[in-house]
């Protein structure tokens, strides 16, 4: 651990948090599915990187409808990805190299699996009928609002039991909890303390924004044509055709991260939230993020569209970040496990991929990388009958769905790029046997020594990881701007296009102290 990373006490300033997709990441045990023990083995790799904490996708119990977004046992680990014995060894061994552990809490539904919606579901007057968000039809049977899934259709699903609907804000496996149930809350704040008590440093909070439901089920407006984003959904999904005033971001979800702060600071965990709104992004940024007590730093969508990423609308997303969330913490990343990969998204030439990651650990907030993206890795090409992943296959083919982000990890030239000795859950694409960790170790000029270097360069510099950012423009395709604290100033220049410009060469980056 660097002398800069070892004396800030709060190591997310500014911080770089690697995401890890387990399903996806190392197999051990010959199921063609990674697991907890491991990832546990290729920590090693991770640290190597520079990175300050390592953030697991979810691996609790789960019928695994959602790839384990549908919980079914919040303290469980799914037999898929191994024991508790092996999540204790990951945490021992993050802890020992120096890195971080953030887990993937998902609380704003559950699986129809979980205990509690078994129960829920049985009658109107159990124990936890009002834990999930239960509405009479309206008289002539049709759901109560005019809602809609994320995943496509109504987010209401008809109930034979209580001869009700209940709300699913994603698949009809899904079903939301009702935060306006003090119980509920008080549950997942105790579940939250079971994994504390575990040694996870701190939580990535899916979905922080769909919480809280207007209690009154109004139904949500018509959204004008020219204002739809496909940010949160995809541009053939009717999701897009509202603006979802009523069904998510409503006002009660400050009190319930408020009481998720006080829950979790006695640890001294650290939370990331992710924003899905395409409206209201940075309005909710700043009133997540923007005051002490709540999130210390969210997620959000500005470099996960599929908009080219140019100097211009750099300097547009940051001129709204200064004007609506002055005080807030964003965490950018341009690739997850959710959306197209940036190197095809934004159709990236190596040299162009790597301006981008300087340029990435240059801007103020903290930083997201997603498993692969340090090799360089394109968007895996799958056939139809490849697909795992029920959004894709819903909308293919106008939409693919998620599953080509989420392929193997490639490690070496041996079997399925030594992810697994058996049929991996997802095919390990041929042009990604190209880009190995291996392969690229033994090149000094590959994308992976180029994301070592540009880390290396943000936990180097004060300035970059916690330091003001101020003046910045976009003349043509030259994207400026200066991170000051008070050791250091720097200036940074960069040319984000394949011809001269600016005095600087095609995708130079420059970095001037003083």
């Amino acid at each position: 651990m660097d002398e800069l990373t070892a004396t800030t006490t709060d190591w997310w300033r500014g911080g770089i948090i690697y995401q890890i997709y387990p399903r996806s990441f190392q197999d051990t045990t010959g199921n063609g599915i990674g697991d907890l023990a491991g990832i546990a083995q290729r920590l090693p790799y991770v640290a190597s990187l520079g990175v300050d904490a390592v953030w697991v996708s979810p691996f609790f119990t789960s019928p695994m409808r959602d790839f384990g977004y549908d919980v079914s046992d919040y303290r469980g680990i799914d037999p898929l990805f191994g024991t508790m014995d092996d999540f204790d060894w990951l945490v021992t061994s993050a802890h020992d190299l120096g890195l971080k552990v953030m887990i993937d809490l998902v609380m704003s539904h559950t699986s129809d699996q979980h205990p509690w919606f078994k129960e829920s579901r049985a009658s109107r007057d159990n124990p936890k009928a009002d834990w999930y968000v239960w509405a009479d039809p309206k008289p002539d049977g049709t759901p109560p609002n005019n809602w809609l899934s994320i995943f496509g259709g109504s987010a209401w699903h008809w109930d034979a039991r209580r001869e009700q609907y209940y709300l699913h804000n994603f698949l009809t496996q899904q079903p939301d909890l009702n935060f306006h149930n003090p119980a509920v809350q008080d549950a997942l704040l105790e579940m939250a303390r079971f994994w504390l008590e575990k040694g996870v440093d701190g939580f990535r909070l899916d979905t922080i924004n769909f919480y809280f439901h207007d209690d009154q089920l109004r139904d949500n407006p018509p959204l004008a044509p020219e204002l739809r984003r496909a940010d949160t959904a995809p541009r053939v999904n009717p999701y897009n055709h509202q603006s979802h005033r009523f069904s998510k971001s409503q006002p009660q979800n400050i009190a319930f991260l408020e009481r998720f702060y006080q829950a979790i600071a006695p640890y001294g965990a650290a939370v990331v939230g992710e924003i899905g709104d395409s409206e209201r992004a940075l309005e909710l940024l700043e009133e997540y993020t923007g005051r002490p007590g709540r999130v210390q730093m969210s997620y959000v969508f500005d470099f996960l569209s599929g908009d080219d990423l140019r100097a211009a609308r750099i300097a547009e997303v940051f001129d709204q970040l200064h004007r609506t969330a002055p005080n807030a913490c964003p965490c950018w990343a341009m690739s997850n496990h959710d959306v197209v990969r940036h190197i095809t998204r934004w159709n990236l030439t190596d040299q162009a991929a790597k301006a981008y990651a300087t340029v990435l650990m240059c801007l103020r907030g903290a930083v997201c990388l997603y498993q692969g993206e340090e090799l360089g890795l394109p968007e895996a090409e799958l056939r139809f009958d490849d697909l795992r992943d029920p959004y894709g296959i819903e909308f293919w083919p106008e939409f693919k769905g998620r599953d080509g982000c989420r392929t193997p990890m490639v490690w070496d030239m041996g079997v399925n790029g030594g992810f697994s000795t058996s049929q991996p859950w997802l095919p390990v694409p041929h042009v990604h046997l190209q880009r190995t960790v291996v392969a690229q170790e033994a090149d000094a000029q590959s994308m992976l020594h180029h994301y070592r270097w540009a880390i290396g360069l943000r936990r180097k510099h004060s300035a970059l990881r916690e330091g003001d950012m101020t003046d910045i423009t976009a003349e043509g395709p030259v994207l400026s701007f200066r991170r000051t604290d008070d050791r250091q100033s720097l200036l940074i220049r960069a040319n984000l296009s394949d011809d001269d410009a600016g005095g600087l060469a095609p995708w130079q980056v420059q970095i001037i102290e003083g």
